[in-house]
């Protein structure tokens, strides 16, 4: 399991409320936790467990509230996407072939993760086809 403790606060806006979700959002934050946080359990959450179940705040709350799911769940490459919806970074990218937000350390991106293979695919054969063009028998 990942120390909680070690990780800091979750972000707050300028008022001083929780970033908040919407519907959408908030069905891809839930498929993200049950497939991916290590502390979830059948609908409860491991580290709040003191004796009794406890729900995992998170999958039942519109707002971003848990250190875990703010600090690891989106920084990881699944949850990149919402990460940038969520919090509308500067970072905030549309893929150019599906039109999905997506985030990117990189300034030059251009697709999001589940395109980019695809069109490299393509433009790697299109180079080929090119080159093979040229080629006598």
């Amino acid at each position: 399991m990942f120390p909680i403790k070690d990780l800091p606060p979750v972000e707050r806006r300028a008022d001083g409320s929780l970033y908040r979700m919407d519907a959408g959002q908030r069905r891809e934050a839930v498929r993200l936790i049950k497939g991916r946080c290590s502390y979830y359990d059948g609908g409860n959450c491991l580290y709040l467990d003191d004796g009794e179940e406890v729900t995992c705040p998170q999958s039942i709350s519109y707002s971003v509230c848990c250190k875990f799911f703010r600090h690891v769940l989106l920084k990881d490459e699944a949850g990149r996407g919402l990460e940038a919806a969520v919090f509308r970074r500067e970072a905030l990218k549309r893929c150019l072939r599906c039109g999905v937000a997506f985030s990117s350390a990189s300034n030059n991106a251009k697709y999001c993760p589940d395109c980019r293979a695809a069109v490299q695919r393509r433009q790697k054969a299109d180079y080929a086809r090119k080159r093979r063009v040229g080629v006598e028998k």
